[in-house]
This record gives C-alpha cells, sequence and structure tokens, in this order.
C-alpha cells in the first residue's frame, strides 16, 4: 500500500515540531491540510506561516481549509456534543467535504489539527465522511 492510497490524520498536541514533521515524514506525507477555522497556535512553530514553513523545509506541502474548521470548537468540553454540531454543519455544508476529499485524493496527505486523539476532534467527522464518499479508502491516524 502506498501513501498516497491512506489518508493521514495527525494532531500536534504532546508533540514538538521536530517529533512531528519526524512522524509524517516516516509516514511518507507529502501534503498536510490544516482544518482547523484559525490556524494559530501557542505552541511555538504550530501557527500557519512557522508550520508552513518548517513544512516546506521539510519537503512537505502545507494546505489550510479554513471551511472544513469547527465552529464549534467552543464547545469542545463536551466532546460528544462538539462533534455532533459540527456533524450537522458538515452535513448542510457538503462543499466542505468536496473541498477536504480535493485536497487529500491522490495525494499522500494528513488531516491536521491539534487534539493528539483523532476521535476526540473534527478531523474524525470528515474521514467519516470521506469514508462514506469511498468506502476502499484507508485511514490511519498518526
Amino acid at each position: 500500500m502506498t501513501a498516497a492510497s491512506v489518508t493521514f490524520t495527525i494532531g500536534y498536541a504532546g508533540r514538538t515540531l521536530a517529533d512531528f514533521i519526524g512522524v509524517l515524514r516516516r509516514a511518507g506525507v507529502e501534503r498536510v491540510v490544516d482544518v482547523r477555522a484559525l490556524p494559530l497556535s501557542r505552541k511555538k512553530g504550530f501557527s500557519k506561516t512557522a508550520l508552513r514553513d518548517a513544512l516546506s523545509k521539510a519537503e512537505i506541502e502545507y494546505v489550510h481549509l479554513r471551511t472544513a474548521g469547527n465552529p464549534y470548537r467552543d464547545q469542545k468540553a463536551n466532546v460528544d456534543v462538539c462533534l455532533a454540531l459540527y456533524s450537522t454543519y458538515v452535513n448542510d455544508h457538503p462543499e466542505v467535504v468536496e473541498a477536504v476529499e480535493g485536497a487529500v485524493n491522490g495525494r499522500a496527505a494528513a488531516l491536521l489539527c491539534f487534539e493528539a486523539s483523532a476521535c476526540e476532534c473534527h478531523r474524525s467527522v470528515l474521514i467519516d465522511r470521506l469514508t462514506a464518499r469511498n468506502p476502499r479508502r484507508k485511514v490511519q491516524h498518526l
């Protein structure tokens, strides 16, 4: 199985920038698709410009899809509610899944957000929708 036949997800919580890039490189990721609405971070190196520059040096492309961000992230204290609201949002905005699908198809791509565990992050909803569109899609959480 080639890396391009897999859609990856990755969170940067608990990781240094060097570790994060190392994980991506070992997996063969060629493109990071940032699905944060606001690509800002208090964690050094993970805000949009710094991250894009660091990934570029590692020969990994960076794409930011603001529209795929979770407008209900302020509800993250209750993960189930937060993800249910985001799921409804995605149902009401099919163009979000279309944009994500276009960014990952045919590429060794990883959806990026903060949470270490994909099941606690809105990227799990996006992966569910992508898999529903293509049940043969392979997914690997890094």
